[in-house]
């Protein structure tokens, strides 16, 4: 299973253009780490080492199975509008006026910077800000990334949002791992605003990134992700997590588990 996986994991890096050699990074299997899925129908934690080239891994098949990313393309949605010129590198530029319409959650229901709408997940920015991207210029977006299956064929406003676009949680981390060596055709200083957005704490030397996920249909949450990187002395660990269930399964339980098998890690 483990050299299965390795050549599989390899095949997906060389096709996205993420290795030129011929030496696959090490692979560790961490069976162990399924203590914090055991609520869930199935999930998987794909974390890579930039120092040590390695990847921790639990649960090899989940990882490269390609889910709708939800809310954690919100990252690469901001790099489109900011790439595009949509949006202005300075946050107080990137107003967008809400609407007026009443959403369950009230930290949605005023204007919005991409900083606020970043931090707080607020989906109607997202939707507006693909809209003035626009069709033709978010695919070529996506195509010009590699982002996962770049299907976005199930309308502007939606195909992330369980629809068309899928990735893996393999992909989302070797993407984030390009995203912030500057191996992507894309602006340092964009990243570093997009970076500067999902940071989540930064203490004694340690900063968290991140964005979590989830999916929800029919009153249900069935798919929740929390992704993103840690820096820490000098060492950058980029990590993906999803998980699958009947209900519960939320962006914010995914970035629980996250943060308990990071500090087992001694990562966090």
């Amino acid at each position: 299973m483990k050299r299965w996986f390795l050549v599989l994991l390899t095949v997906i890096i060389i096709n996205s253009g993420l290795i030129t050699g011929v030496n696959a990074a090490a692979l560790v299997e961490k069976k162990e780490i399924g203590k914090y899925f055991t609520e869930f129908t199935t999930g998987t934690f794909v974390m890579y080492d930039e120092a040590n080239d390695q990847y921790v891994v639990f649960n090899e098949p989940q990882s490269i199975k390609r889910l709708s990313p939800c809310s954690t393309f919100k990252i690469y949605n901001s790099l489109a509008g900011l790439e595009t010129g949509v949006l202005d590198q300075e946050d107080v530029f990137t107003l967008f006026k809400w609407n007026g319409k009443q959403y369950a959650f009230p930290a949605w229901n005023h204007d919005q910077t991409l900083a606020s709408a970043t931090r707080d997940s607020v989906v109607w920015y997202f939707q507006e800000l693909a809209s003035r991207v626009g069709t033709k210029r978010m695919q070529a977006f996506l195509d010009k990334i590699g982002y996962g299956n770049r299907d976005i064929s199930g309308g502007l406003t939606t195909f992330w949002l369980r629809s068309s676009l899928q990735i893996s949680a393999s992909e989302q981390v070797d993407l984030l791992h390009r995203l912030y060596s500057e191996k992507l055709p894309v602006s340092p200083q964009n990243v570093a605003i997009v970076k500067k957005n999902i940071t989540l704490s930064e203490d004694n030397g340690v900063r968290l990134m991140g964005k979590t996920g989830s999916g929800f249909q029919d009153d249900k949450w069935l798919l929740g992700w929390f992704v993103g990187c840690v820096e820490k002395q000098g060492n950058r660990y980029f990590f993906a997590t999803n998980i699958e269930a009947p209900d519960g399964a939320t962006g914010g339980k995914a970035r629980e588990i996250t943060k308990l098998i990071l500090k087992d890690l001694q990562v966090l």
